[in-house]
Formats: structure tokens, C-alpha cells, sequence
């Protein structure tokens, strides 16, 4: 089934009513100033897209992150793949690489990426597959006296957990220069549950198993069963697609709008995937009610 969906000149198959599309006859390294602006536009739109068959370099993956937005560096503590590519992000298996949690990209910091950008390098055999949730059909389909509670919800986020011993020890206690400043501790940030996307206006679940640690002015038992009720939620299987992944698969999404998790299930065999993310903005969440 093609879409007309907000990009009419682009061939794409939707994989559902409103999430993920497959993109077919686009060369992402040599596209056209006006294809990249399409494809961002589809981004928007559909909120995670594939793209078979292309031949992407790290030189071309950057360039291209660049053309859709511009890149952060790799990661607030883990460094690019090389000096040159100070932008790129490995996730290596051989190198704890793994993504095995339901997780939205580096939420840890005031100012998460916009997108991310990831394309296949080493695959194992089989499985590795990756799974993408979409965060505002989650929020959209909740009830809506839980939806009005959640609206009214700040939760904290915080990076310690996966990536505090690895500054620690690995990196001396000196991260990357992310958004103008150097990161030596992981600080954790508070967030709106509810997101509005600022392209959009749509809301959506702002909170993620890998980074998100309690919502704020509740008790502990509280904020355990609201969390647990979100991420049951936001992974039903009417919420996700999977994608299944082969050689020159790249994949694109929204940050800012869905959560993904990576299939842990293919063994010894090696999985490397090189990751860029976009630059982003603070996330905002619904406005107060006027008196």
C-alpha cells in the first residue's frame, strides 16, 4: 500500500494506520536537496522509516545525519568510532553493544536528540531484529481519565544505571562535548510524562524503561505501578513494528516520539550497528490549564 501521507512524491509502505513506512527508490547518499526534505518530512509523519538496499559509509552516514538536522557527538560519554567520526555511535556485541531494553535515545540529558539515524554493519545470521514503539498512539489510547493524570506527571531521568560505571572507569570521568558542554557526571534531568512534539502538536508518552527512574511528587509505590502501567502499555503489540534487518538496511525515527529495543537472541554470533542522532530540544509538556 503506498502512502500520500504529507510526502506525495515519495514511494512508501506503510506498516501501519499512522507508524513506520519502508521508503523504496531513494539513494540516501546522493539524494536531492529536495528528497532530504521529504524524507524529513516523512519522518515526522511517520515516525520511524526504513530504508533497503542503500550504501552508506561513515562519511556518508554523517553527512547525512547533517543534511536532516545536524548531529550531536556520539554519545554524552561514549566516543565516536574514530577522530574522524567523532559523530558515530557503535553498538558492537564483541563490546557489550547490546540494546536489549526498551529505551528512547539519551532522554538522560535537558536536551535529547530529535532522531537518530542507524545503519547495519555486521549482522548475525539471524535474529537481532529491533522493535519500535510508537509513543503517541500509547498515550492516544489510554484512558482518558489515566491520559489526564499522566498530563499533569514529571518523571526523572537518569543515566547513572548504564553508562555511570563506564564514564567512571573506562572514561576517567571525562565525557563527550554534547550540546556546548562537557560531560564528567551523569546528572539526572526531569521531563514532562507527556511530550509535545513541537513540529505536531500530538502528545505522547515521554517515559522509557532504560533511563527513566521515578515520576516525581508521588511515593515510591506509586511511581513503580504508574511506570509499570506506561511501559506495559506503550509495548502492546498494536503499538510496535519490527523490522528484520538485512545488509544496507538503514533505519531513521523520531526521538522524540517512540521507544526501541533491540533483539538479544542471536548468540555469539556478532551484531555491530553505527548510530547518529540529531540535535534536539528541550521537551515541553502540556501546558497548565488557564484559571
Amino acid at each position: 500500500m503506498t502512502s500520500t501521507l504529507a510526502t506525495p512524491t515519495l514511494d512508501l509502505d506503510r506498516l501501519g494506520p499512522g507508524f513506520g513506512a519502508a521508503v523504496h527508490g531513494v539513494d540516501l547518499a546522493t539524494a536531492s536537496d529536495a528528497v532530504i526534505a521529504e524524507v524529513r518530512a516523512a519522518l515526522t509523519a511517520h515516525k520511524v522509516l526504513f530504508f533497503p538496499g542503500q550504501d552508506l559509509d561513515p562519511d556518508s552516514q554523517v553527512a547525512l545525519g547533517n543534511r536532516l538536522g545536524g548531529l550531536t557527538a556520539s554519545h554524552p560519554v561514549v566516543p565516536g568510532i574514530d577522530e574522524a567520526h567523532a559523530e558515530i555511535y557503535a553498538l558492537d556485541s564483541a563490546d557489550n553493544g547490546f540494546a536489549d531494553v526498551w529505551h528512547t535515545d539519551v532522554t538522560f540529558v535537558r536536551r535529547p536528540p530529535l532522531g537518530s539515524v542507524l545503519r547495519a554493519v555486521t549482522l548475525p545470521p539471524s535474529g537481532g531484529d529491533t522493535n519500535w514503539a510508537d509513543l503517541e498512539l500509547a498515550y492516544a489510547s489510554l484512558s482518558a481519565p489515566v491520559r489526564d493524570l499522566a498530563d499533569r506527571l514529571t518523571a526523572v531521568h537518569d543515566g547513572t544505571r548504564e553508562f555511570g560505571y563506564y564514564l567512571a572507569q573506562r572514561r576517567g570521568g571525562e565525557g563527550s562535548l554534547w550540546d556546548g558542554e562537557r560531560y564528567r557526571s551523569l546528572e539526572p534531568v526531569e521531563h514532562p510524562v507527556v511530550r509535545v512534539h513541537p513540529e505536531t502538536g500530538r502528545r505522547s508518552l515521554f517515559v522509557n524503561p532504560g533511563f527513566t527512574s521515578h515520576i516525581t511528587g508521588v511515593s515510591d509505590a506509586e511511581s513503580r505501578y504508574l511506570l509499570d502501567l506506561f511501559y506495559a502499555h506503550l509495548t502492546k503489540p498494536e503499538h510496535v513494528v519490527r523490522h528484520r534487518w538485512q545488509v544496507g538496511d538503514v533505519a531513521m525515527w523520531d526521538n522524540r516520539a517512540t521507544a526501541h529495543y533491540a533483539n538479544r537472541d542471536y548468540g555469539d554470533a556478532r551484531r555491530v550497528m553505527h548510530r547518529v542522532t540529531l540535535r534536539g530540544d528541550e521537551p515541553v509538556g502540556v501546558a497548565a490549564p488557564t484559571a
